[in-house]
């Protein structure tokens, strides 16, 4: 059976990555051939939008059945889940010590994701500041409708560094 551990480095003694979309690479075992491994840069890591999808489809197509990694959002659980592929989160240690628990039953799947959507794009985890009221930064003009960044005269709606037209 190939496992999937996401890795931020290309062999087995790399700590696991926590971040299944952006992960820096995937380390492939098969557990039925122990002799070797596969390793692959995360083409999806760079990408704008989609990151867990484009990564989960790559595993799958990989003949993986199962993935070992930190975090993984709904839409990369939601595409794991439909391609059969076992979902193994909140993993910390190096990729070895993953596989051995994995290999000891230590382990427990999710078919449930553990963070929100978009968490490796620099998400903290806390929650946006939302401004209201007049103005919205230094120089801006406006009421503030919108995020506090507003661009030049108006409402405010745009997410600008507040820097209004004088």
């Amino acid at each position: 059976m190939k496992i999937a551990v996401s890795a931020s480095a290309g062999d087995l003694d790399a700590p696991i990555d926590p971040r299944f979309g952006r992960c820096a690479y995937f380390v492939i075992v098969d557990t039925n051939d122990d002799t070797g491994f596969e390793v692959f840069e995360n083409q999806s890591a760079a990408l704008g939008g989609g990151a867990g999808i484009q990564a989960a489809q790559f595993v799958a197509s990989k003949g993986v059945k199962a993935v070992i990694t930190g975090n993984c959002g709904p839409n990369a659980v939601r595409t794991l889940s439909a391609a059969g592929v076992e979902i193994i989160l909140g993993q910390s240690g190096t990729v070895r010590e993953a596989l051995e628990n994995y290999k000891r039953g230590l382990l427990k799947s999710t078919t449930q994701p553990n963070v929100s959507g978009h968490f490796g794009m620099g998400d903290t985890g806390a929650p946006a500041p939302q401004w209201r009221g007049k103005g919205g930064g230094p120089g801006a003009r406006g009421m503030g409708c919108g995020r506090g960044m507003g661009r030049g005269m108006g409402r405010g709606m745009g997410r600008g560094g507040g820097r209004g037209g004088r």
